[in-house]
């Protein structure tokens, strides 16, 4: 099969290429057009997959389809922005007709999850990776971002953390665990669903946003960085889930929430009169986890006050040796 005949039998004809709201014009020509209405801005991320580096290279085909769509659109909701669609650009060792056709089928139930639209891409022929690219449309001057955060803001995470890091050993093989453990922590993984909700409720609310994917600490930094000033995290208040205490034990399961990546939840900072509305709302999940203040980095405290923020604070793609 060539990659044209590749293209429409598998994407072309899913169902998440039919179009949606804001596609112009999707699969079929040089470029797709996006609509956007007046006053509102085009937001645009990119993510990369690599087999062995981010996913097991022998994995289910349809869980890979969902989870590579979901990490890139957790962008989209980092920055408070509503999902228009997305482009894909997949290389492949070899053409595998079952294989693409759960891929294709995977990538289109989490596109109706995300209510948006696979308007374009590429295929070639190589090692496998996945390359998502998602268009997003928020209203002029009011995108999340991360240099907002002011002294005085509450810390908060939308959810649970620590999940997909639990999940590793078992998405790898190297453990087990029973149904009840195993099945939360392996959903998280494979399928974290982006808090696009909670993005859009934060626009004008928010002071700074972004979503965890390479470990709370490590992004805290981030925010702090980008905002001149310092965040400080109480360890008491992270939330870890009941499925990775027991499985992986208590020191070990805030070890995974602190530092573990892949939690795709978004951390944001606001101001403390703006929680309360969260909750008569319905995002019971979200809870605070620290502070704003003057000054720099990321401090982590015990019960007890006493700093102990640890050397390693997430994952690194390229990590200086020394």
């Amino acid at each position: 099969m060539g990659e044209f005949e590749l293209i429409n039998h598998y994407f072309a004809a899913a169902p998440c290429a039919q179009g949606g709201e804001g596609v112009a014009l999707g699969i079929g020509d040089d470029c797709a057009l996006l609509d956007l209405p007046p006053g509102e801005q085009l937001a645009v991320s990119t993510d990369t997959l690599v087999a062995g580096v981010h996913f097991p290279a022998v994995c289910d085909p349809q869980l890979l389809g969902q989870r590579s769509l979901a990490v890139a659109a957790s962008d989209l909701a980092a920055m408070g922005a509503t999902p228009i669609g997305f482009t894909l650009a997949l290389t492949l060792p070899s053409v595998g007709p079952d294989w693409l056709a759960a891929y294709a089928n995977g990538l289109s139930r989490m596109a109706h999850r995300c209510r948006m639209s696979l308007i374009g891409g590429d295929t070639t022929r190589g090692p496998l990776s996945i390359t998502v690219t998602v268009f997003g449309r928020v209203p002029a001057g009011q995108a999340l971002r991360r240099s907002g955060a002011r002294p005085g803001d509450l810390l908060c995470v939308g959810g649970t953390l620590g999940k997909a890091a639990g999940a590793l050993p078992l998405v790898l093989g190297e453990r087990q665990a029973p149904a009840e453990l195993a099945e939360p922590l392996l959903a998280h993984y494979w399928s974290p669903m982006p808090q696009l909700t909670l993005g859009t409720w934060l626009r004008g609310r928010a002071t700074a946003a972004l979503d965890v994917s390479d470990g709370l600490l490590a992004d805290c930094g981030h925010i702090a960085k980008a905002s001149g000033v310092a965040l400080e995290v109480n360890l008491a208040q992270v939330p870890v889930s009941p499925a990775l205490q027991a499985f992986l034990g208590h020191e070990a399961a805030l070890q995974a929430a602190l530092t573990g990546g892949d939690d795709y939840v978004l951390a944001f900072t606001l101001p403390p009169a703006a929680l309360p509305p969260l909750a008569e709302l319905g995002f019971i999940e979200v809870h605070t986890i620290g502070r704003v203040l003057q000054g720099r980095g990321v401090t982590l405290r015990d019960a007890q006050g006493q700093d102990i923020t640890p050397a390693q604070r997430g994952y690194q793609h390229f990590r200086e040796t020394p």
